[in-house]
C-alpha cells in the first residue's frame, strides 16, 4: 500500500502558462522525489503596458511517500 502527499507551490514564466507548470514541476522534482501529478488550481498573469509580462500558476503537486 502507498501513501501520498500533495504540497502546493507557485511557479512562474513570462513565455506561457504551459511553461510556467513544466518549470514548477521541475523546480519541484529536485527536492521531491516520487512527483506522480499536477493539479492547476489557479492560473494569473501581470500586466504592463496593455501586455501580459509574466504567468503564474498554483500547483498543487502530487507524491508518493518512501517508505
Amino acid at each position: 500500500m502507498s501513501v501520498a502527499k500533495v504540497t502546493e507551490i507557485i511557479a512562474s514564466s513570462p513565455n506561457s502558462v504551459e511553461d510556467a507548470v513544466r518549470e514548477g514541476v521541475r523546480r519541484a522534482s529536485k527536492t521531491i522525489q516520487n512527483i506522480t501529478g499536477v493539479w492547476v488550481k489557479d492560473t494569473k498573469a501581470t500586466v504592463a503596458g496593455g501586455e501580459v509580462t509574466e504567468w503564474r500558476c498554483t500547483l498543487k503537486i502530487t507524491f508518493v511517500l518512501n517508505d
